[in-house]
């Protein structure tokens, strides 16, 4: 059984919160660009702080890089005329990914979303993470917040980088080629589908070298539906099960099927402590109902849980047995619940180095600590009807929406 590449030494692995720091980094890794930038993302927004992010793209473009920028269909349907006209003038390039037309939702291949947040400059830097490029102080739905969301990415040097530039440029080569296909440019479709196979190499350079010694060991995992259809669950049950002492997940969309179900229990069972800081506050009908059905399991079985209250949780992070000498830790877009595990694009980097690991934990432990409530087994059993009716009828949706596109779960 796959559960994903080999962890491999030589990286420089840091961890960033929030979208404050995350845009800061981005922006100053741009500002150092010579050749080229590629990014990924669901939502590219450009409200408050996430307009650094263009207006760096901007720059980087009329500098005389290739800028592409991938966004999803869903996520990202269109730009601002704004942002689009100065986009054009400056050379970057964008595309969306499978643009929902005139069905939209109804038709359920377009339940297959761009969901990673990924970033790569000159083929020598990566960000990874579940930071869309939007402020942490604003949502689309809710507008301004009134404390910022919690959220999580890597900045990263070493292997994983090239991994992630030749992922990132096959997807693009064959968005370019849908493309051509569609305006009936044969040869050209030709072209950007061959090129999709093929290693790009890209330059690299020294000028983004991250303070410290290349010591941590890690990975990178994807999720899509062809030749990685389900790394990041396996890694997530091999890790589960290797536990002996502790375990701590946030996740922002949290409704595990069958397997991770028992994973979980299973390390209970025998001991480990297994924590889970989960969604709060109501931000979506399906993803906040459809998860509670499974909480009574989860919690008879001795799991704790805990509902971040301070903001929106967006994170999808875990960290396990971080005071042993073989910790595992991941950081990525890929939420536990069925779109993600069964029909997204997802990137996670998994991190085996006990310094990182022990960061992300205190973070995390902090906020279980003081910015979050438990789910108490009793009180959950005396939810009001009406609200486990919702709970239900979402859970029998959410059943239904993957019987409908081909999946069980």
């Amino acid at each position: 059984m796959r559960y994903g590449p080999p962890l491999r030494d030589g990286h420089q692995i840091r961890l960033i919160e929030g979208g404050q720091a995350y845009f800061e980094a981005l922006v100053s890794a741009l500002e150092q660009a010579r050749s080229q930038v590629h990014i990924e993302t669901y939502i590219f927004d450009f409200h408050g702080a996430a307009a650094m992010v263009a207006e760096a793209l901007e720059r980087a473009a009329l500098r005389g890089l290739r800028v592409w920028v991938v966004v999803d269909g869903v996520g990202t349907p269109s730009l601002p005329p704004e942002w689009r006209e100065r986009f054009v003038r400056a050379g970057v390039e964008w595309r969306v990914y499978s643009p929902l037309g005139t069905l939209g939702l109804l038709i359920p291949s377009r339940w297959r979303r761009l969901h990673r947040k990924l970033c790569v400059i000159d083929g020598h830097l990566a960000f990874c993470g579940g930071i869309n490029i939007l402020d942490d102080w604003y949502d689309p739905h809710h507008g301004t917040l009134a404390q910022p969301r919690l959220d999580f990415a890597v900045c990263a040097r070493g292997a994983l980088v090239q991994q992630m530039q030749e992922t990132m440029a096959q997807l693009w080569w064959r968005i370019q080629g849908v493309r051509h296909v569609r305006q009936q440019q044969f040869p050209e479709a030709f072209s950007s589908f061959r090129a999709a196979g093929l290693h790009l190499p890209w330059t690299r350079d020294d000028a983004h070298a991250l303070d410290g010694r290349l010591v941590a060991k890690a990975g990178l995992l994807l999720r899509d539906n062809v030749l990685y259809r389900s790394q990041i669950e396996r890694a997530y049950l091999k890790a589960i099960g290797a536990a002996r002492h502790e375990i701590v997940i946030a996740n922002a969309y949290f409704l595990p099927g069958r397997r991770l179900r028992k994973a979980l229990i299973h390390a209970a069972q025998r001991g480990v402590r297994v924590r889970l800081l989960l969604q709060g506050r109501y931000e979506y009908f399906m993803q906040y109902h459809a998860a509670r059905p499974v909480y009574g399991v989860l919690l008879a079985a001795g799991i704790e849980i805990h509902e971040y209250e301070a903001s929106f949780l967006h994170a999808k992070v875990a960290v396990i047995d971080p005071n042993n000498e073989r910790p595992w830790a991941t950081v990525g877009s890929s939420n536990l619940d069925p779109l993600s595990l069964l029909l997204a694009r997802e990137a996670n980097v998994v991190v085996a180095d006990k310094a990182f690991a022990q960061q992300l934990y205190q973070r995390l432990h902090s906020a279980i600590v003081q910015q979050s409530k438990p789910v108490l087994a009793e009180l959950d059993l005396q939810r009001a009807w009406h609200q486990r009716w919702r709970d239900r009828l979402a859970f029998g949706l959410m059943r239904l929406a993957l019987f409908l596109s081909g999946n069980r779960y």
